[in-house]
């Protein structure tokens, strides 16, 4: 037992949820600078991140009940976050879908809501945790899931809680996680 290994994670300065459409060159550590067609998108509420990466199971009971066999039946990898940057252009495009966002804030945006299959995306969610190491997810394919209800108040931020479900790659891998200790002067 070390306390030492025990940590939290904040967000990394400067963003920490990206987006890229799929095909983009994916990072391969913690600290190299993504690629260009990766997209902010902004803050996060407090609640921060959550994945689940819980395998599914099936149990096989014997006469008189007792459990004799696990099947797997699976394995979903799936992440929920609040994105409450609800003027930032990139987050509507990531919850509605690239083509049904047009215009910006100057010359009037529009937003269609449709019912068609959301849009896939790859993602890195970059964090700092306890002693400067940089943790960053990648998630090569992945589209949301689930869009949480909308709430305009006056006594909350407009936020979009957001589920998306990693697709395995080539490799069968849904996520990365890669991490490393950030060196003095960095």
């Amino acid at each position: 037992m070390d306390a030492k290994n025990v940590s939290a994670a904040k967000p990394k300065i400067g963003g920490s949820v990206f987006v890229a459409p799929l095909g983009t060159k994916l990072p391969e550590d913690a600290k190299s600078e993504l690629d260009t067609k990766f997209n902010s998108l902004g803050y996060c509420s407090d609640d921060g991140v959550s994945n689940n990466n819980s395998p599914e199971t099936d149990t096989q009971k014997a006469w008189g009940g007792a459990v004799v066999l696990n099947l797997f039946s699976g394995k979903e990898d799936t992440f929920k976050l609040k994105l409450i940057e609800s003027l930032n252009v990139n987050v509507l495009k990531t919850v509605y879908g690239s083509s049904n966002v047009t215009g910006d804030l100057d010359i009037g945006l529009t937003i269609k809501a449709k019912n068609e299959e959301p849009e896939q995306f790859s993602w890195v969610i970059d964090m700092i945790l306890k002693g400067k190491i940089l943790k960053r997810l990648v998630i090569p394919c992945a589209g949301i899931t689930e869009i949480g209800e909308i709430k305009y108040s006056d006594s909350d931020a407009i936020g979009y809680e957001i589920t998306f479900s990693g697709v395995p790659d080539e490799t069968e891998t849904s996520h990365y996680d890669y991490m490393i200790k950030k060196k003095e002067g960095e």
